[in-house]
């Protein structure tokens, strides 16, 4: 329904190339950081649900 009134617009097909760039980034971003999170900061956040104090 939509595809029609968006094909009568002029610029809108970079749209769905932006929004797939953006979600790639966001994910090579989120792994590039989650494989250089420092390994004693990990543990340390690991055992805070266990942690009495």
């Amino acid at each position: 329904m939509f595809k029609h009134y968006f094909e009568q617009m002029d610029g809108v097909s970079i749209y769905p190339i932006f929004s797939l760039l953006v979600f790639f980034l966001f994910f090579v971003g989120l792994g590039w950081h989650v494989f250089r999170f420092d390994k004693k900061k990990q543990e340390h956040i690991e055992s805070l649900p266990l942690d009495k104090e």
